[in-house]
């Protein structure tokens, strides 16, 4: 499936043809086209010189991407340099400029068969920006490979005087060419130095199949390794070993242990150089800090920066050297604390000149004269600009979603409301555009999906396209979503699920109380775990909500289980899910006769996060309960839809079926 997989693809992406257009056209609002549509701009990067851009834009078919080369000076002068029409299954999701003129991409790819087995799989390839010399990165297979390599790898280093060349840890399988020159032992992860143009290969760090990543110091300089040991059952474990090297050394020395279940220990993510630490994450009193330890034999600790009330979500870079400027976090919205005050002075006079709005540093210039910025706000899907530090312009350049330009967009306003036990739950209400205040509203409550996730106050395609049909949404970070500590997260929204259900129906009975809903308007819409709250609330509480719209939903966690059995994961997967009696009362599709409002099921066949037999086996029991129910399926698509015209038929029918079932 590998080289069926990397010849698929090396056709695809030359396969350039109508890309459609970034512009909105001349005609009739349609809100569900308009809000299912994919972002026009997937991701842009800045050249090294700062004259070019490179971003990645939808194409006509399905997931089809095509990445654009924008030359700045001649803003007319935009070349298609690599696309994936040929086929609908894969699709770009990152570009880097190796130089002035070459790139590097990264391709993703659902392959399998639903019946068998899906398996996601990625690429990297370099292209000259004019789409010449297309070139593997990838380490790649043949029919004598020994397993499946479906991990493209990852370039960790970009090498900034090595024009066109960088550092890439890769991932090997044996070669069983027994007796032959071209056979090889080599397993595991390695790092080598790729020449992208000519395609030379040398190896930095032989390959070992215990190791789990390589942090440079973004000097082309390996300085720390993580371990993954494998547990008696063959299964990960989800405990890693980090080791280090001191500067000019080949020796490594040990750094730390990090668990990844209950995120314990110091996790390194980059490393400064000039002053010779790792940075990384660390807990302080149960919410995450950043920290920094000293390469070299005192392992001297430090504390960086820490938030009292939220747990910070990483660090800052900027610049080919991947520079460490800053921590990021989430309050209400997307923050930054920067630790240099000449960037944090710059930051804050760009936030004065795009007041109400969030900044992120894209990319810079190699001498940092130009920053690539995405400003966005919960109100404004987002646009790109240029910042020139030595003319100081800012100078808009694309923006992320044309279809809603002139449109008015809804404010997300922050709240909170008594959970059953009394505990505060934080949440963010979003009213029908240009209502400041509401009453008797139809409503709907959005739980988010994770459950390791939150939700903030920012442009939420779904929620503002609800809004715009008249809907007042509630989206409740219930107890069991991550960000605000390890209190909040209870034991997690699957092994908590009593606890974070009963939010998400606190969240519907407060709309009722405080008049913004109609109580007989009211109704629950969620994707993924969302999808299982939706449906279980339902379970719980047979009156609250009069209606369930539930998108690739949890509905079995036996099930959930065992769709990891042949994975590496399964262990770490089935304790995050738990055990026990709960399992059987935590699963909506053990309890489909308790449900009595209708409910529209979404799911796309080649989901690899939530299996579609879910719903499947949910819409069965529905059904011989005697229950209204309708599942929609897409084939060939993944857990996130990722298609316009299924967007926007999702969003129309699940629109009308509420609007039926709530008598509207």
């Amino acid at each position: 499936m590998s080289t069926l997989m990397s010849r698929a693809l090396a056709s695809a992406l030359m396969a350039l043809g109508a890309w459609g257009t970034l512009h909105a056209q001349n005609k009739p609002f349609d809100a569900a086209a308009a809000f299912g549509a994919r972002p026009n701009v997937l991701g842009v990067t800045l050249s090294p010189d700062g004259k070019q851009l490179a971003y990645i834009a939808p194409a006509k078919g399905r997931a089809a991407t095509v990445v654009y080369t924008l030359n700045l000076e001649k803003e007319s002068d935009r070349v298609a340099a690599m696309g994936t029409a040929g086929d609908e299954l894969i699709r770009l999701i990152g570009c880097g400029w190796l130089s002035n003129d070459r790139l590097a991409c990264e391709a993703y790819a659902i392959t399998g068969d639903p019946k068998v087995g899906l398996l996601p799989t990625t690429r990297i390839f370099a292209v000259d920006a004019s789409g010449a010399n297309l070139r593997m990165m990838s380490t790649t297979a043949n029919d004598y490979t020994r397993g499946y390599l479906n991990n493209g790898g990852q370039i960790i280093d970009w090498q900034p005087n090595q024009e066109g060349a960088v550092l890439m840890a890769r991932h090997y399988r044996p070669d069983e060419h027994l007796g032959s020159r071209m056979g090889s032992t080599k397993t595991g992860l390695g790092v080598d130095l790729i020449d992208t143009r000519s395609l030379t290969i040398t190896s930095v760090e032989p390959p070992d199949p215990i190791v789990s990543d390589y942090i440079t110091d973004g000097r082309g300089t390996v300085r720390i390794m993580g371990i993954s040991r494998p547990g008696p059952d063959g299964y990960a474990t989800g405990l890693l070993e980090f080791l280090y090297r001191e500067a000019e050394s080949r020796t490594w020395h040990p750094l730390s242990r990090y668990s990844g279940v209950d995120g314990s220990g110091f996790a390194p993510l980059a490393i400064d150089p000039e002053l010779n630490v790792a940075y990384g994450l660390k807990k302080l009193d149960g919410r995450l800090a950043v920290y920094s330890v000293k390469l070299d034999a005192s392992l001297h600790e430090e504390l960086v920066y820490a938030r009292p009330d939220v747990d910070v979500t990483g660090v800052v870079r900027i610049g080919r050297q991947q520079r460490i400027v800053g921590a990021s976090y989430v309050t209400d919205t997307p923050q930054i604390h920067y630790f240099e005050p000449q960037v944090e002075q710059l930051m804050s006079a760009l936030h004065r000149a795009l007041p109400n709005h969030a900044l992120d540093i894209h990319g810079a210039s190699s001498d940092g004269g130009k920053l690539l910025l995405l400003a966005s706000s919960d109100s404004d899907p987002g646009v790109y600009y240029i910042f020139d530090r030595a003319s100081h312009q800012l100078r808009p350049l694309l923006a992320v979603r044309s279809e809603l330009a002139g449109v008015k967009l809804a404010s997300a306003k922050p709240v909170s409301y008594p959970a059953a036990d009394g505990v505060a739950i934080p949440a963010y209400l979003t009213l029908p555009p240009g209502r400041e205040s509401a009453k008797g509203l139809p409503a709907i409550v959005m739980p988010h999906g994770g459950p390791s996730w939150r939700d903030s106050a920012s442009f939420d395609w779904l929620a503002q396209f609800y809004a715009a049909r008249g809907y007042a949404v509630l989206q409740p970070n219930y107890r069991g979503s991550s960000g605000y500590g390890d209190a909040w997260s209870e034991r997690n929204g699957f092994k908590s699920w009593s606890v974070a259900i009963a939010d998400v129906l606190a969240a519907g009975r407060w709309l009722v109380s405080q008049g913004i809903a109609d109580p007989a308007k009211l109704a629950i819409v969620g994707w993924s775990y969302g999808g299982y709250a939706a449906l279980q609330s339902a379970v719980v509480d047979q009156s609250t909500f009069k209606a369930v719209v539930a998108i690739a939903p949890v509905t079995d966690l036996a099930a959930l289980k065992e769709e990891h059995r042949h994975w590496g994961n399964f262990d770490l997967v089935s304790d995050f899910v738990g055990s026990g009696a709960s399992m059987h009362a935590g699963s909506p599709v053990e309890h489909a006769d308790q449900i009595k409002v209708p409910v529209l099921l979404f799911h796309g066949t080649y989901d690899r996060n939530v299996g579609i037999d879910e719903s499947k086996r949910m819409a069965a029991r529905l059904k011989a309960a005697g229950k209204q129910c309708e599942l929609v399926t897409w084939d060939k698509l993944d857990h996130q839809l990722d298609d316009s015209d299924a967007r926007t038929e999702m969003l129309r029918k699940s629109d009308a079926f509420l609007r039926k079932a709530m008598g509207m």
